[in-house]
């Protein structure tokens, strides 16, 4: 059986290569085994994004701030999707928390 971080990586060679729904398959394999893999969430939510599925993309992305909450970058990465999503009032709002994040350290 595959570990979570082999298969992660695996779903990133098969993104690069140009398959993303079948990157985004093994990223589910991924989720499966460890529902809190970070880089999972964290690909997922551009990988959808990609793929237009922007509610999913911004679950994912929104997962990320739950499980990293003292990583500004997890909230600009989570603006990104929502901006790039349409969702330009909560990409404000996260770019707000990232920005005030940055300046406490």
């Amino acid at each position: 059986m595959s570990t979570p971080s082999s298969l992660y990586d695996e779903a990133v060679k098969t993104y690069e290569s140009g398959d993303v729904e079948q990157a985004v398959e093994k990223l589910k394999e991924v989720l499966a085994q460890d529902e809190n893999y970070v880089l999972a969430h964290s690909a997922s939510a551009v990988y959808y994004q990609k793929l237009g599925k922007f509610d999913e993309a911004i679950e994912h992305a929104k997962k990320v701030t739950e499980l990293e909450p003292e990583d500004n970058f997890s909230y600009l990465q989570l603006s990104v999707i929502c901006q790039r999503c349409g969702r330009i009032a909560e990409a404000e709002d996260a770019l707000a928390k990232a920005h005030s994040m940055a300046q406490k350290k």
